[in-house]
């Protein structure tokens, strides 16, 4: 680990960003309303949840940098992945809620250009290099974006999320067979899933996704309940809650067998 930038190398051609499980508000902090309110929509404990993954030798890459400092998983123009529907910026101003992140107006174009250079592109580079390492010994690699976000919340979605749900941008970012196997390992496990529904993949899934070029990307993002329990009111003394283990364990077997079909699809 370098800073805030966590590289774990591994040969298999499978590599898993972690790109919103960071709580380092950096030197930005001061200009959040609140520390906690800024911290609240990290994707908790999801490298834990995966921390299996170096040992079927997939390739790690998380950024310890909260995503309400800069989102690493967002257009880098600015340009919203979902337009129409509720989302958040290259540098958050609201939660997932919609309340106001910073005391004042929040950050300027200087800014968010410096964050951007300080912590976007770094990250984004480590990314590429490893897809060009792995690519020169084997012809297929995967990029596997590992999410999670609360079960219910109303502003970004109707109801309770699936427990699994599947992005690949509507099936350009990755080959049909892969979604289908991925899909068919959900659909076994009895719970809840869906393909390209309210999530289809963020930047990074749209960015590294060029199956004609070798390299499929597919996003994974797991409603928190599948490995904690979640609060129905989440307040500041009960979030974020703890890993549940009977929860998890019931839930890394099949995360397990997801990235093995992601290693044997690359491989076949």
């Amino acid at each position: 680990m370098t800073g805030w930038l966590d590289i774990k190398r591994g040969e298999a051609p499978l590599v898993v960003a972690f790109p919103h499980t960071g709580t380092d508000l950096a030197d930005t902090g001061g200009a959040f309303r609140c520390e906690w309110i800024a911290r609240r929509d990290a994707d908790w404990w999801v490298d834990r949840l995966y921390g299996f993954a170096t040992e079927l030798g997939a390739t790690t890459i998380r950024t310890d940098i909260s995503r309400s400092v800069i989102d690493v998983n967002r257009d880098p123009s600015g340009a919203s992945l979902y337009p129409g529907q509720a989302t958040t910026e290259l540098c958050p101003t609201t939660t997932f809620d919609g309340e106001p992140l910073y005391r004042d107006a929040g950050p300027d174009e200087a800014e968010i250009a410096r964050r951007r250079s300080l912590w976007f592109t770094p990250y984004h580079a480590a990314i590429e290099a490893e897809i060009a390492r792995l690519r020169v010994i084997h012809p297929r690699v995967i990029v596997y974006d590992a999410h999670s976000i609360r079960s219910h919340v109303p502003r970004l979605f109707d109801g309770e999320l699936p427990q699994f749900n599947i992005g690949t941008n509507d099936g350009q970012t990755c080959d049909p067979a892969l979604a289908s196997a991925i899909e068919a390992i959900c659909a076994a496990s009895g719970r809840s899933h869906i393909l390209d529904g309210r999530f289809k993949g963020g930047w990074t899934t749209r960015h590294y996704g060029r199956p004609g070029s070798g390299v499929h990307a597919i996003q994974m993002e797991l409603a928190m309940r599948g490995y904690l329990d979640e609060p129905a009111d989440v307040n500041e003394t009960n979030w974020p809650a703890l890993l549940a283990p009977a929860r998890a364990n019931n839930l890394t077997p099949i995360l397990k067998d997801v990235l093995r079909a992601c290693i044997a699809f690359a491989a076949a």
